[in-house]
């Protein structure tokens, strides 16, 4: 793909950080593995089956094996694919490929489900991502996707940006926007979704210390990969000072650091003549008094009060 910087990520940065992180991800996958979980629950609470299904952005591969696990025989065909080569070179599928998430190579109609666990939050176009998820979609076909919202790293952001605004006179982007619960249900319809529904969970992790929190990010793949960030290493004494307002503002009684992640889940269908449609106004064949058992009362209209109201 392009590597142009045409929107808030540097995607080309982003899959070098995906690589790095490659051969370390299986030590820190603990929050992906939280999001696969809740997307195979969801997925354990449908009554039907589906033939082929793609893991988009996989990271290693997790998701294969919590569904042999959690939900064995539910999905047939398995496709799985990230956009870092070195992430998909440790998957255990065969049926792997490298995908950039806003790029999807495949044709239309191919897939009865598709789910991503922990990679869209950093797509440039999340609508346009959406749309070619839809495409991808066979009628009918599920998507299920858990991406970092809301207040994720708020602590983080606001520690850095008090000290780099006391050491250096000014902030610089640290930490990705994230999307809002609220705006994501909009997305989905936006997208072209039936019967969308988002919901999210927050998780606090605890940490030693700010620095062990930054390594920690840094293996999962998560560090800066904003478009206009700084290209310099950051100033040793800005570093200081924002472990030293984070610990103050944000440590637990253990003297932990604690870092809040917002996990939204997005669930969304493609589009059926099959689904159920909601009835027409006025089209409903039972009464509701008839449905409650009781006996329907027609009210007099009520004549306009001419009485002025009390002071």
């Amino acid at each position: 793909m392009d590597d142009i910087l045409t929107g808030p990520f540097d995607r080309r940065m982003r899959r070098l950080r995906r690589d790095r992180a490659a051969d370390k991800f299986v030590a820190q996958d603990f929050l992906v593995k939280a999001a696969t979980r809740s997307i195979t629950e969801r997925l354990s609470e449908i009554n039907r089956d589906f033939d082929t299904a793609l893991d988009l952005g996989g990271h290693i591969g997790g998701f294969r094996d919590a569904a042999v696990e959690q939900i064995p025989g539910k999905i047939g065909q398995l496709y799985q694919c990230d956009q870092s080569p070195r992430m998909v070179a440790q998957m255990a599928n065969p049926y792997r490929l490298v995908a950039d998430e806003e790029a999807l190579p495949f044709a239309a109609a191919s897939f009865d489900l598709i789910v991503s666990a922990l990679s869209l939050h950093m797509v440039n176009d999340l609508p346009g991502t959406l749309l070619q998820i839809r495409h991808c979609l066979k009628p009918d076909g599920l998507f299920i996707g858990a991406m970092f919202g809301g207040e994720t790293l708020t602590e983080l952001r606001q520690a850095f940006a008090r000290a780099e605004i006391e050491q250096e006179g000014g902030m610089s982007p640290r930490v990705a926007p994230f999307t809002d619960i609220r705006d994501a249900g909009s997305l989905l319809q936006r997208a072209g979704f039936t019967m969308p529904v988002t919901d999210f969970e927050t998780l606090t992790v605890t940490y030693p210390s700010l620095f062990r929190l930054m390594q920690e990010l840094r293996d999962m793949g998560e560090s800066n990969s904003l478009t206009h960030r700084h290209k310099h290493f950051s100033r040793r004494q800005t570093l200081l000072r924002a472990a030293e307002i984070y610990h103050d503002q944000f440590s637990e009684p253990d003297q932990r650091i604690r870092a809040r992640f917002d996990i939204i889940y997005l669930t969304g269908w493609s589009p059926s003549p099959d689904q159920p449609k909601p009835l027409r106004p006025g089209s409903a064949r039972m009464r509701l008094a008839d449905a409650l058992g009781t006996s329907e009362t027609v009210l007099p209209a009520r004549m306009p009060d001419d009485t002025p109201p009390d002071e």
